[in-house]
């Protein structure tokens, strides 16, 4: 078996699919990338037994077809710093030998049998199947990820939860203490299904998303997705269980709405929250009619800091706490030139929510306040 590639091609694919292999596997097999030869075209595969990334490159010169697998340090770790050239591989599919020749060396080693790779199921009959635009599936895993918790005993609650409804798509993400609701308004459906995507997937689709532009298409059944662009598929294991209710967390009717803009309050905050508790990084938020003053203080060092910022607020003074690390997150995670704060009372949950929505979206960011002691 031969074939000839461009070495920065195989290594950019390679990059793209290297990060769902596991740094420790129960089957050896599962070090290596699979390799199948099929016409020009290589296909080119790597798994975790969970998650399956899937996709190929052009090849030359091709001579003969099969399956064969490759430890993929052993071709990542040179690829990375060669320059562009073409390299030559030739497989020996007797003794698994393999040869890649270069414009000024070769590389020679024994590969791995590839028919002991292990195979995904296919998904059932009553699969679901959605499409939607590439780089609005990007924004709405980027969006939601950072909210995703780390419990075990909720595992649910680990990934990000895709609701089909028929007049939207609604995208989901929770950790109990902040909240994402993104509804994508673009999507229809003829019917009403979910699925809860695992984190690891979600970030792997961040990766190979970002290269494409055209339209994304998502089948499921009840364990499995296949999420597949022009130039990749990702098959992986879905979070069994039933999501909680999230609309029963947002409140409703806040009766302060404080107008301001996002990126003073954001830089405002990673510089107050400096001089914050280090474990609890706690900023308190008071609210007056034209103005925000965002405070934070730490008895046990001495330190505090206040910034005031102005707004578009004519209700009466409300004080607020919140933990900064997650405002910032929050803040920084919306594209909108100015943001709402719906608030109510200093212990229910705030609302955070842009000025302008970009079109065909709806996004709404939920934060659970912070005791202040005064």
């Amino acid at each position: 078996m031969k074939f000839d590639v461009s070495s920065t091609a195989l290594l950019s694919r390679l990059q793209a699919i290297n990060k769902v292999i596991a740094s420790k596997n129960a089957l050896p097999i599962l070090d290596c990338i699979l390799f199948e030869l099929q016409g020009n075209k290589l296909i080119i595969t790597a798994s975790d037994v969970d998650t399956r990334m899937v996709t190929s490159v052009d090849v030359l010169n091709a001579d003969g077809s099969g399956l064969f697998a490759v430890t993929a340090k052993i071709l990542l770790d040179p690829l990375k710093e060669l320059p562009e050239q073409p390299l030559s591989f030739e497989i020996n599919e007797e003794n698994m030998g393999i040869l890649i020749h270069f414009q000024n060396g070769k590389y020679n080693f024994i590969g791995q049998r590839g028919d002991t790779y292990p195979q995904q199921k296919p998904l059932n009959n009553a699969n679901i199947s959605i499409s939607i635009g590439a780089q609005r599936l990007l924004s709405g895993i980027s969006r939601s990820l950072f909210a995703t918790a780390e419990d075990e005993l909720r595992p649910v609650m680990n990934g990000v939860y895709f609701d089909i409804q028929q007049e939207n798509l609604t995208i989901v993400a929770s950790d109990g203490h902040k909240l994402v609701r993104l509804r994508d308004l673009s999507i229809h459906s003829q019917e009403r299904a979910s699925f809860i995507l695992p984190k690891k997937p979600a970030n792997l689709l961040r990766t190979v998303l970002a290269k494409e532009t055209e339209e994304a298409r998502i089948r499921f059944d009840e364990n499995n997705a296949y999420i597949s662009g022009s130039n990749f598929e990702m098959i992986c294991r879905l979070i069994e269980g039933r999501y909680p209710n999230y609309n029963s967390v947002i409140p409703q009717g806040n009766p302060y709405k404080v107008t301001i803009d996002r990126i003073s309050l954001l830089n405002a905050l990673k510089r107050v929250s400096v001089f914050s508790n280090a474990s609890s990084s706690l900023v308190k938020l008071h609210v007056m009619p034209g103005q925000l003053v965002v405070s934070a203080q730490d008895i046990d060092y001495s330190t505090s800091a206040e910034e005031k910022i102005i707004c578009e607020f004519s209700e009466a003074e409300l004080k607020i706490g919140f933990k900064a690390t997650f405002l910032i997150e929050i803040l920084s995670s919306i594209a909108s030139e100015h943001v709402v704060l719906e608030l109510a009372d200093p212990s229910r949950a705030g609302l955070i929510i842009p000025a302008e929505n970009e079109e065909n979206e709806d996004l709404l960011m939920l934060l659970m306040p912070m005791m202040l002691n005064d």
